[in-house]
C-alpha cells in the first residue's frame, strides 16, 4: 500500500533522473526510503565484460521476493520470522553512455506492504550502519569493561538520542562477535601468539613460553611482561603463588605470581594458563618462571597446601624457604578436626597460638604432644600430615624466614577475588587477555596514586622525634607507619636486665608489667638483633631494638643498615636487567606515548569548544580537515625518503619474518614446530549439545570419505613435545582446525604478521 507523501518531489524518484554513481542512486533511493517508510538493498547488476564497468542496477524494496524453503527448518527452535511479501516496488538504473552519468529507466513505486511509521524509520535495515568511528568506540567501551547495554545508551545520548545513532543495539551486538570472529581468524592459539609476538617486538624483553604435549597439543602458558620481570627484579624476595578457576571459556586453572612492592600493594611477577595442576605441570612452570627472571629465585614462597605444588617447589627451588598459607590451614581444620576439638573456635584459637605464640621449638612440641595426648589423637591422619609440615607454618620454623610481612596467600586470594569483575568464565583467551591487561593496568595505577600522595602529602607524624622524621622522610607511607607503630610501642618498654656475654652486650627488655622479655644483643660494631626477629622477618626495627638503641646507645636516626631499600620511596631507582642482560625499559616508545597523550588533550578541549556554536564547529571542521591533508602528506613523504635511501628495501612483514626466522636459528631449540592447538579440557558445567540431523549427517560422513579428508588423516606428526619460550616463535592453530599446519609455511606467508601492532591481535 501506498503513504500519503507529502515531501519534496525532488526526494521522490522519477523516470529520467540522472546520477553521477551507483553509490549517489543508492544513497537518494535509500533518503526516499526512510521518508516513506521501507528498506531498500542492491539487487541484480550488469557489468561491461572487458572495462568491468557497472552498466545497471535494480534496487528493490527489501520485501522483494520469497524467502526459500530450507530442508532444516523442521529443526530450528526459533525460526526467523517472515519478511518478504513479494513487493515489486523498484528503481532501475541504466548507464548513458553519452553523458557517462546513470539514469532511472524505471521506478515501481507501489508496495505490497504496510509501510513503517516514521518514528521507526531508523530501525529499517538500510537505515543501519555502524561507522568506523561507532565501530572504533564499540570496542573502546568493551575493551573498558563496559556492558554492552551502557555503551549503547552512553552512544546515544552522545548524538541526541538512540534514533540518531544509526544502528540498534543487536547491530552493535553483531558487530562485536564478526570483530573477535575476524580476530580470531588463526584460531585462539594463532591469535594468541600474534599477540605474544607483537608484545616481544615491541619491547624485547617480554618473555613468554608454551608447553606441548606428544599430540602436538598447547598444555601450559606462561608469560611475564617487561614490567612484570622489573617488579620482580626489585620486589621478588618474597612471592605468593596461587590459581583460580572460572577465568576462561577453556575453564583452565589460570595461576599466577604476586608480591608487594614498597607501598605495599600489590604487584604481579608472572601469569600461567595451565591444562591441570600435576606436578610436572608445576615443574615447568616454576622452571620457566625462574628462566624468565634471569634464574634468580625468591627467599620464600608461600602456596597452598596442594603437594604437587609442594613436591615442584623443592625440585626447582631447592633453597627458597617453602610456607603454606595460614589461612587455607584454618579452614582445613575446621572441616577435618572441629569434631575432635568440639567447635570451631577451639581448633583455630590452638592452631592460632602454634603459628604466633609459640616461639620455641621445645615449647612448640611439648604443647603439640600434650595437645594429642589430651584429646587421644595420636592417629588421626590430618593432625599427623599437618604436624609433618610444620615446618611450614609453625612459628619456631617460619621465624627464621624472610616474609617482608606477608603471612599467608591472602594476597593471591585477594589478586582472584579482584580478578573476578575484570574477566568472566566465558571469555575466550584473546578476551581474557584484554581484560586481564585491564586489571594490570588499575593495579600498576594505584602505586602512582600512591606515588603521588607520597610526593602531595606529609607523612602523619604522631612522635616528633628526630628518628620518626627521618623514617617519615625516607619510608613510603605502608612502611613509615609500621614503623612509627613500633616506635610508639617502643615507649612501653623497659630494661629488666643487662649481661655481658663475650664482647656482646644483652638487654632484656620487658612490656610493662608483662614476664615475656625480649633479648637485644648489642655486638662490637653496635649492631643490633632481636630475638623477636622482626627486622630479619620484615626488614622494620622492632620497638625492643628501638629501645634500646634511643634510650641506652643514644642514637637520634635510623642507622643506615636498618633501612631496607625495598621499603623507602627510592626503591624504584635500581635498574634490572632481562634474561639477556639487558636493562629492561617498561615503556620504549616514551616518547610517542607523551606526545599521544598531549595532542589527545587538546584535541579534546577544541572539540569541546568548538561544538558550541555553528561557525566554531564548521570553522575547526575545515581547519582540521586541512590538518589531517598536511600530516598525512608529511608522513607520507618521510616514509618515500626512507624508501629511497634504502639499497633493499624490506616491506615490514618480511622485516619481522626475517627476525623470526633469525630468532630460531639463533636459538638451540630451533625447530620447525607443528601445533594443532589447545588440548581440551572437560568443562565443569555440563552442556547440552545442538541437534544434528539426518541432512548434517550425511554431509560429514561424505566429507570423510572424501580425498581431502583421507589426506589429512593419514599425515603424521614428527615435531616432539617441549618447552618454547621467547624469542622462539611458534604456531598455535585454532581448537577448530584439525589439520596440522606447518610453522615453516607461515613463515613463508606475510599475511600472519603483516597486521598493525595497535590493536590485539592486528587489523582485520
Amino acid at each position: 500500500m501506498d503513504r500519503d507523501d507529502s515531501t519534496s518531489p525532488d526526494y521522490k524518484p522519477r523516470n529520467g533522473m540522472e546520477f553521477d554513481s551507483e553509490e549517489l542512486a543508492y544513497e537518494f533511493y535509500n533518503m526516499y526510503g526512510r521518508r516513506v517508510g521501507f528498506s531498500i538493498r542492491r539487487h541484480t547488476h550488469y557489468k561491461n565484460k572487458h572495462s568491468g564497468k557497472l552498466i545497471s542496477r535494480i534496487f528493490v524494496c527489501s520485501k522483494e521476493g520469497l524467502r526459500t524453503i530450507d530442508k532444516r527448518d523442521h529443526l530450528t527452535k526459533n525460526p526467523r520470522a517472515e519478511t518478504r511479501t513479494s513487493c515489486d516496488a523498484k528503481m532501475i538504473i541504466k548507464l548513458d553512455k553519452s553523458s557517462g552519468r546513470y539514469r532511472v529507466v524505471q521506478y515501481e513505486e507501489t508496495h505490497s506492504h504496510d509501510l513503517v511509521i516514521q518514528e521507526c524509520a531508523h530501525m529499517l535495515p538500510s537505515q543501519r550502519n555502524v561507522t568506523s568511528s561507532q565501530g572504533a568506540e564499540m570496542e573502546l567501551a568493551q575493551d573498558s569493561g563496559i556492558p554492552l547495554k551502557l555503551s549503547f545508551e552512553l552512544m546515544g545520548r552522545e548524538v541526541g538520542g538512540r534514533e540518531a545513532l544509526g544502528f540498534t543495539k543487536q547491530d552493535q551486538k553483531n558487530y562485536l562477535q564478526s570483530q573477535r570472529q575476524k580476530k580470531l581468524a588463526y584460531g585462539e592459539a594463532g591469535c594468541l601468539l600474534k599477540y605474544f609476538q607483537n608484545q616481544a617486538l615491541e619491547n624485547p624483553s617480554f618473555f613468554y613460553a608454551m608447553q606441548l604435549d606428544s599430540d602436538e597439543q598447547i598444555t601450559n602458558i606462561f608469560w611475564a611482561d617487561a614490567r612484570m620481570i622489573l617488579d620482580y627484579g626489585l620486589f621478588g624476595d618474597v612471592v605468593s603463588f596461587d590459581t583460580t578457576y572460572r577465568t576462561n571459556e577453556a575453564n583452565r586453572p589460570f595461576g599466577v605470581f604476586v608480591g608487594f612492592n614498597h607501598h605495599r600493594e600489590t604487584v604481579i611477577f608472572g601469569a600461567a594458563l595451565m591444562y591441570d595442576e600435576t606436578s610436572d605441570s608445576f615443574t615447568w612452570l616454576f622452571e620457566t618462571f625462574l628462566e624468565a627472571m634471569s634464574n634468580k629465585a625468591p627467599k620464600s614462597i608461600f602456596t597452598d597446601q596442594d603437594a604437587a605444588m609442594a613436591k615442584a617447589c623443592a625440585n626447582v627451588m631447592p633453597n627458597t624457604y617453602h610456607l603454606l598459607c595460614t589461612w587455607h590451614i584454618m579452614q582445613n581444620a575446621i572441616k577435618k578436626a572441629s569434631s575432635i576439638f568440639k567447635g570451631d573456635d577451639r581448633v583455630t584459637t590452638f592452631l592460632s597460638k602454634c603459628m604466633n605464640n609459640y616461639e620455641e621449638e621445645d615449647e612448640f612440641l611439648l604443647v603439640w604432644e600434650a595437645m594429642l595426648s589430651e584429646y587421644g589423637v595420636h592417629d588421626n591422619p590430618w593432625l599427623t600430615s599437618i604436624f609433618r609440615l610444620k615446618e611450614k607454618w609453625a612459628k619456631p620454623y617460619v621465624k627464621w624466614a624472610w616474609t617482608a610481612g606477608m603471612h599467608s596467600t591472602q594476597l593471591s586470594e585477594s589478586f582472584n577475588a579482584s580478578l573476578k569483575p575484570y574477566v568472566k568464565s566465558d571469555y575466550d583467551v584473546v578476551q581474557f587477555f584484554k581484560h586481564f591487561d585491564r586489571l594490570l593496568n588499575d593495579k600498576r595505577y594505584k602505586e602512582l596514586e600512591a606515588e603521588y600522595a607520597l610526593c602531595y602529602k606529609l607523612p602523619a607524624i604522631g612522635i616528633f622525634s628526630s628518628m620518626v622524621i627521618k623514617a617519615g622522610n625516607i619510608y613510603t607511607k605502608a612502611a613509615f607507619e609500621e614503623f612509627q607503630i613500633q616506635y610508639e610501642k617502643a615507649l612501653d618498654y623497659n630494661l629488666v636486665g643487662c649481661i655481658q656475654d663475650g664482647d656482646d652486650i644483652v638487654y632484656k627488655v620487658a612490656f610493662n608489667g608483662h614476664p615475656k622479655e625480649r633479648c637485644v644483643r648489642v655486638k662490637k660494631d653496635h649492631s643490633v638483633s632481636c630475638s623477636c626477629r622482626l627486622f630479619e622477618i620484615e626488614g622494620i626495627l622492632c620497638r625492643h631494638a628501638i629501645k634500646i638503641l634511643t634510650n641506652y646507645m643514644n642514637v637520634k636516626e635510623i642507622p643506615d643498615q636498618y633501612i631496607l631499600k625495598r621499603w623507602t620511596r627510592k626503591a624504584r631507582s635500581e635498574r634490572v636487567k632481562d634474561m639477556y642482560g639487558q636493562d629492561i625499559q617498561v615503556d620504549t616508545n616514551l616518547q610517542q606515548t607523551s606526545w599521544y597523550k598531549s595532542l589527545s588533550s587538546i584535541s579534546t578541549k577544541i572539540s569541546s569548544r568548538a561544538a558550541e556554536r555553528e561557525e566554531t564547529y564548521q570553522l575547526a571542521l575545515h581547519h582540521l580537515g586541512e590538518l589531517s591533508k598536511a600530516i598525512e602528506d608529511m608522513l607520507c613523504s618521510k616514509m618515500d625518503t626512507l624508501q629511497l635511501g634504502k639499497n633493499d628495501q624490506i616491506t615490514p612483514s618480511s622485516t619481522v619474518i626475517e627476525g623470526i626466522k633469525m630468532a630460531n636459528s639463533n636459538s638451540e631449540n630451533a625447530k620447525v614446530v607443528q601445533a594443532k592447538g589447545f588440548k581440551k579440557r572437560e568443562s565443569a558445567r555440563g552442556r547440552k549439545k545442538r541437534i544434528i540431523g539426518d541432512f548434517e549427517k550425511s554431509l560429514a560422513k561424505n566429507r570423510k570419505g572424501s580425498p581431502l579428508e583421507k589426506e589429512k588423516s593419514s599425515s603424521s606428526d614428527s615435531t616432539k613435545s617441549g618447552n618454547y619460550g621467547a624469542p622462539i616463535p611458534m604456531l598455535w592453530m585454532s581448537l577448530q582446525e584439525s589439520q596440522s599446519f606447518s610453522y615453516q609455511a607461515l613463515l613463508n606467508s606475510q599475511d600472519f604478521l603483516d597486521d598493525g601492532k595497535d590493536s590485539f591481535c592486528g587489523d582485520e
